[in-house]
């Protein structure tokens, strides 16, 4: 059961340090730095002290935050941080977790994500996701795609077939798998399956993908193509990732937030971040001093 507590209380202190978290010099709030390189029209979520409990004990301390639209934002830190839990608030994932508690706000474009008359199955549909582990349906390849279609009622073949092949091709699968559309998903590679995922995720037309660790169940050779592929669809959707590895942090990101033990420590452009960090923590942490 979801709880919230203090809500107005947090809004004023976000509204008090929100200035920072979106500007393009380095700032700081409370501890974390920001030197964030800004998109080109805004930001579309907007992450302000926001705080997330299981039961008495606290994940996440006053996160402050913006995620800018079209480009990659990176979550990094080591294991436990709370890197994984604020990408699954962004879409409240984490709902279903008993004795769980947020304080804070987190805005999607501009709406409470977490207010109480909120339709959070039309939030999910805009926000795709993509975990660890490649979980394909038991189903064929075509109808995997298709399944969001299904689900909202959408049964016209010629609607369906155009949104299989678009979600295929922008998910660079197409040409792997044209000849072989009813085939069970099931016999696809892990880095096919991943990507399978990632078509279907897009196949609902989503503004957000929330990627969680996504190469982590890879080879280097199926990590590759992902990270191409992100290298695809930067721009066309804003992206979150988490990852443990650094480098791709490196290469996949526009902007990369440091957490450590549920805070964020320093959150901007990815380039500074892993060449010239402010905080010692992350440059301790992104030279592999700890971690």
């Amino acid at each position: 059961m979801l709880a919230t507590s203090n809500p107005k209380g947090a809004v004023l202190t976000a509204k008090r340090n929100e200035g920072s978290a979106g500007q393009s010099h380095a700032g700081s709030n409370g501890g974390t730095v920001y030197h964030v390189r800004p998109g080109q029209t805004g930001k579309l979520i907007g992450i302000e002290t926001f705080s997330l409990w299981y039961g008495v004990t606290q994940a996440i301390f006053d996160v402050t935050m913006g995620v800018e639209r079209g480009l990659v934002t990176a979550l990094i830190g080591p294991s436990g941080c709370g890197k994984s839990t604020l990408l699954r608030s962004l879409n409240r994932m984490n709902d279903l977790i008993d004795g769980l508690r947020v304080s804070g706000l987190i805005r999607f474009d501009e709406i409470d994500i977490y207010s109480p008359d909120l339709d959070v199955i039309g939030l999910r549909k805009r926000m795709g996701m993509v975990f660890q582990k490649p979980n394909p349906f038991p189903m064929s390849i075509a109808d995997n795609v298709a399944y969001p279609l299904k689900v909202d009622g959408i049964r016209d073949r010629h609607i369906v077939a155009e949104t299989v092949e678009r979600a295929l091709k922008q998910s660079a699968l197409w040409d792997e798998v044209k000849d072989r559309l009813k085939a069970s998903a099931l016999g696809l590679s892990g880095g096919q399956q991943q990507r399978l995922c990632i078509a279907r995720a897009i196949a609902a037309d989503p503004e957000v993908l929330l990627m969680d660790e996504p190469c982590s169940a890879l080879d280097p050779i199926a990590t590759a193509r992902i990270e191409e592929l992100i290298e695809l669809l930067r721009g066309q959707y804003t992206i979150v990732i988490v990852t443990h590895n650094m480098q791709q942090a490196a290469r996949v990101s526009d902007n990369t937030a440091f957490m450590y033990l549920g805070k964020l420590i320093e959150y901007g452009d990815t380039e500074r971040i892993f060449t010239n960090p402010i905080n010692p923590q992350t440059s301790d942490y992104v030279t592999g001093r700890f971690g």
